[in-house]
């Protein structure tokens, strides 16, 4: 592969991530924020029980490695442009860029991991996707992601909804991951079928 198509795949894939983590969030923030404000605000201002983009960061760290952290951040940055309230923003801005970087990071620091335990899930030519190494990768990474946006927003969340808040970020993430792996599993088998009928 030459260096202008390295560039141009490059490119592509940045361009696919970012667009497909702008969608997933704005699905959530536009679907599933309004129905969880409904029974938690206070937690809604920083956590999910639905997080889709956790599926996006896991599927593309699985795909792209290290490389997958450029297209992350950047659909997260302009996913929190396009969809947080002005109000939230203000509120939150001041470590926004951190809690960003603790998202986009944490599916990476979770696939290291599972190298250095002699687990490389990455794709690649010779290795088919597991969907439940892929889960544990991603319940690890929701950990990190969680454990990371507590310490990230410590001044601004009230001690008492601290738990809570913790709690939704790891259930969010999960959940997230998980239907958008079903929705990628319905995809997948919705592509052979058309195939086979060729």
């Amino acid at each position: 592969m030459s260096r202008f198509e390295y560039m141009v795949d490059f490119a592509k894939n940045f361009l696919i991530v970012v667009a497909v983590y702008i969608l997933c969030h704005g699905v959530t923030a536009l679907v599933v924020t309004p129905v969880q404000n409904l029974f938690f605000s206070d937690i809604t201002v920083f956590a999910s029980l639905i997080y889709l983009p956790h599926g996006v960061r896991v599927l593309a760290t699985w795909l792209s490695g290290w490389k997958a952290l450029f297209s992350l951040f950047t659909g997260a940055f302009l996913s929190e442009l396009l969809f947080t309230p002005a109000q939230i923003f203000k509120f939150t801005e001041p470590v926004i860029l951190w809690s960003i970087a603790v998202g986009a990071m944490s599916a990476y620091v979770s696939f290291v991991i599972m190298k250095f335990f002699g687990r490389d899930l990455y794709a690649g030519r010779d290795r088919a996707m597991n969907w439940k190494w892929l889960l544990v990768v991603g319940a690890i990474a929701s950990v990190f992601n969680s454990v990371g946006q507590i310490f990230v927003f410590s001044g601004l969340i009230v001690p008492d909804d601290l738990f809570a808040v913790l709690a939704t970020y790891a259930i969010g993430d999960l959940v997230g991951l998980y239907v958008s792996m079903l929705v990628l599993m319905m995809v997948f088998r919705w592509i052979r079928l058309f195939a086979d009928t060729k």
